[in-house]
């Protein structure tokens, strides 16, 4: 039986993640998200969506990248 990446559940039917090389068995979407999702560099939420995404940083909206000083205008 396999195991969660993330939270290291025995399960016998995981879905599997590839990123940049690397592949990732999780038993729930939930548990994808926590290992793979990155952190808003302003207010540390999980980015799930789209976000807004800089050279050295990723933010969650608009708003979180003004307010640490990119020229965000969405």
């Amino acid at each position: 039986m396999a195991e969660c990446a993330q939270c290291h559940n025995a399960y016998d039917n995981l879905m599997f993640v590839e990123k940049n090389g690397e592949r990732f068995g999780f038993d729930c979407f939930e548990c994808a998200i926590e290992k793979m999702a990155p952190r808003c560099a302003q207010c540390g939420t999980r980015v799930i969506g789209h976000g807004l995404e800089t050279a050295d940083s990723v933010y969650c909206c608009g708003h979180c990248a003004r307010k640490a000083g990119v020229d965000a205008r969405a």
